[in-house]
């Protein structure tokens, strides 16, 4: 019989082990870190152990990364009351840029809009270049990359735009792409592809939502 049909076997015939009990415990096998054999029943032991530790880990983890999400969502919750309580645009940018910056550790923030009706006095609603707006448009969601998007970074950055390493970009929407909120930094691990966006997602709707409410109301 091959290791298998044997493992089959008794898988298969779980009486087994009652009927010959006193066979097991005279059955040795190596220690799985070497030096002596073993009784089954200690060999036993030893995997329920291993799986105990692993099972810790994992707790272990999952603790870790709600205690993250926790402090992520306390944080948004900052700059979600910094938004409401924002009386007009100048304080709804200024709210952005403190609360990523100072909260989220975002050293560089962008934001864009446009098809702004009537005249308003903000440097980040400056028209937008064709390529940022084209950009902005064609994104499904929150982007993270460690390149910037070709033909943005001076548009978005300026003169720091040479020293950023990687980058993430939310597209702020109502019926249709208005704007653009940029995040750059020049750790090259800020921002990566595989990075989770469903923050940065809900970040980009609190932001374009609360621009939106100023730049109708003016």
């Amino acid at each position: 019989m091959t290791p298998e049909a044997v493992a089959t076997f008794l898988q298969e015939h779980p009486e087994f082990f009652e009927q010959h009990a006193d066979m097991l415990a005279d059955i040795y096998i190596p220690h799985p870190h070497g030096g002596r054999a073993i009784p089954i029943s200690e060999r036993q032991i030893l995997t329920l152990r291993e799986r105990g530790k692993q099972l810790e880990i994992k707790l272990r983890e999952v603790i870790q990364f709600g205690e993250e999400n926790d402090a992520i969502g306390d944080k948004v919750h900052r700059l979600t009351l910094a938004l409401l309580g924002a009386r007009d645009l100048a304080t709804v940018i200024t709210a952005v840029h403190y609360n990523l910056r100072e909260d989220f550790a975002v050293p560089h923030t962008a934001i864009r809009a446009w098809n702004v009706q009537g005249p308003v006095e903000a440097p980040e609603l400056n028209p937008a270049g064709d390529v940022t707006r084209n950009f902005a448009g064609n994104l499904s969601g929150p982007h993270c990359a460690h390149h910037a998007a070709e033909g943005t970074s001076t548009d978005l950055f300026g003169a720091a735009a040479e020293q950023l390493r990687s980058f993430a970009y939310i597209p702020l929407r109502a019926s249709q792409t208005f704007g653009l909120l940029a995040l750059a930094s020049e750790d090259p691990e800020r921002f990566y592809p595989e990075m989770g966006t469903v923050y940065l997602k809900r970040i980009g709707d609190m932001v374009g939502t609360a621009l939106l409410r100023h730049l109708e109301s003016d």
